[in-house]
């Protein structure tokens, strides 16, 4: 008689409320991808109701959290940052990972927890802006994911064929230091591309003018990454725009 091991699904924590509304597309590809996800609103997390110690994935969906006032994803960056910082500091301690997607990636971003460097978590050193188209973009993108980078969610992936929603998705820094620790430490995870491969690309192949065409970041362990195009938004293949 052979006796198969189980394997334990991971558990995956995915973030809603206060206007985030790709939540339930985000839960259905962790599981379809394996994992134990669970959608869970931020206010649970906050009074305790819900611990993060229950999971290792924190997922922080696209949407329009806050109705985007101030600046996409600020007001709910802060949010987090004041109110549950000791925990996600913790979480991040014993290994946890984290993703952000859109309005995820720039909670990410603006709350500080990317790029991270030198494991200074909560330090803002870059933002997501307005497009230079000045419009909302709302199209399908090509993605060249570095194969040098440490970020464990794009592994033994070369390209990414994926859609933009996004009106403030200029990832930009005016200190080129901050842009050449980011290089150096390969914490460059995809950039827009053409459908060749071919880096520095202009629009409408960079959607938003972002600097050096960075679509995604992560940091130094890999374990925390944000990205502005939704993989979650391409989970069957009619969601392609050519699958006839």
């Amino acid at each position: 008689m052979v006796i198969k091991k189980s394997r334990k699904k991971p558990n995956a924590l995915i973030l809603t409320g206060f206007g985030i509304n790709c939540d339930l597309e985000t839960e259905f590809a962790f599981n379809l991808a394996g994992a134990e996800a669970k959608r869970v609103h931020l206010n649970d997390l906050i009074s305790s109701k819900k611990s993060l110690e229950e999971f290792v994935i924190l997922a922080f969906p696209g949407g329009f959290s806050f109705g985007d006032d101030i600046s996409s994803g600020k007001v709910l960056a802060n949010k987090i940052k004041y109110n549950l910082l000791e925990k996600i500091k913790e979480f991040i301690q014993k290994g946890g990972l984290i993703i952000g997607i859109c309005n995820g990636f720039q909670v990410l971003v603006k709350m500080g927890l990317l790029p991270g460097f030198k494991g200074k978590y909560f330090e803002q050193t870059f933002t997501l802006t307005y497009n230079d188209s000045g419009k909302f973009e709302d199209r399908w993108v090509n993605l060249k994911v570095n194969k040098q980078s440490p970020c464990i969610f794009t592994r033994n992936i070369e390209f990414l064929y994926l859609p933009v929603r996004h009106g403030e998705g200029k990832f930009y820094t005016d200190k080129t230091y901050y842009l050449d620790e980011l290089k150096k430490e390969n914490q460059i995870v995809i950039q827009y591309c053409s459908k060749e491969g071919n880096l520095n690309v202009s629009y409408p192949l960079n959607p938003n003018g972002s600097i050096d065409g960075i679509a995604g970041i992560c940091d130094k362990s890999g374990r925390i990454f944000g990205l502005m195009p939704h993989p979650e938004a391409y989970l069957h293949y009619t969601n392609h725009p050519a699958w006839t």
